[in-house]
């Protein structure tokens, strides 16, 4: 009873704020997710990942541990996702990225953050850096075919990112006052991701919803399953194993909705998928939070 109030307790917030977010669009008030989408990738999510890099007092062996983690489990995630989709006789270009790639961001740092506190949300921090690297490269080259890997170095959360481990190896300090002007900034973006999440699910109109049920749920069984034999493989202390299956376990992000809009997949399809993937980790999240915790 005590687990069950305290996942509650964790998983709530998070997903009222969602609610916001889809509530306010459902009734008809302005929000231009645009302009949020680029304040918060330009400003508020760099400042945080900068910040919570600079500032995490994680040994540097766990850190080292959960990046390579990371990366060993989105290159299993893409290698599963195409055996799935081949297997299936699904559009690669449609649904390598969504399946391999989850929402890290918008719903991986706030649970990282309410579940683990300062310690998770580093933790959260670096997978969400490796994600987006893995996002900005591979899985926009997946829908696009065409785009240089040099790219991703154009986006503020990659520069956060490779500045603020930089910071950490050196061991280095903002002045106080910029610190403290950085810490505010990023204290936005949490909020702003969740219900810019709830506006953008309320926007989305998803087809075919039988299909993107069983994908969603083959997406999370394979994510979670690779989360969880890595962790356990690299022996992560108990904070990180959960964080790095929970965010490998996050539903499909709507950035991928964005980049199969903008290269010419079959958007529709993808927003099928971000919208059941969503309302189901209402459900699995809370699940896979009562396993790790």
């Amino acid at each position: 009873m005590d687990l069950a109030l305290k996942v509650i307790e964790i998983t709530a917030p998070v997903f009222l704020l969602v609610g916001m977010g889809f509530l306010w669009v459902r009734l008809g008030f302005e929000y231009r997710v645009q302009f949020v989408t680029r304040l918060s990738m330009t400003l508020a999510i760099p400042a945080l990942i900068f910040v919570a890099l600079m500032e995490t007092e994680i040994p540097a062996d766990s850190l080292s541990k959960i990046s390579l983690a990371a990366v060993v489990g989105y290159t299993c995630a893409a290698f599963g996702a195409w055996v799935l989709l081949r297997l299936t006789g699904l559009d690669l270009r449609t649904y390598l990225a969504p399946v391999m790639m989850g929402n890290t961001g918008n719903i991986g740092l706030p649970l990282a953050l309410f579940a683990y506190g300062d310690e998770g949300l580093g933790y959260a921090v670096v997978v969400f850096a490796i994600s987006s690297i893995f996002a900005f490269t591979f899985g926009v080259w997946t829908v696009a075919r065409t785009n240089s890997p040099l790219t991703m170095f154009k986006e503020p959360m990659v520069a956060a990112t490779l500045l603020g481990a930089l910071f950490l190896w050196q061991d280095w300090q903002t002045p106080l006052v910029l610190t403290n002007t950085l810490s505010l900034l990023g204290q936005m973006a949490i909020p702003l991701m969740l219900i810019t999440l709830g506006v953008a699910v309320g926007r989305l109109a998803p087809q075919n919803v039988g299909r993107s049920l069983w994908v969603a749920l083959a997406k999370i069984s394979l994510c979670a399953s690779i989360g969880w034999v890595l962790g356990r493989w690299f022996d992560l202390p108990p904070v990180a194993f959960g964080i790095l299956v929970l965010q490998l376990a996050a539903p499909a992000a709507v950035t991928s909705y964005l980049i199969a809009e903008k290269y010419g997949a079959d958007a529709q399809a993808v927003a099928g998928l971000v919208v059941v993937s969503t309302l189901l980790s209402i459900v699995t999240l809370p699940l896979l939070l009562s396993l790790v915790l």
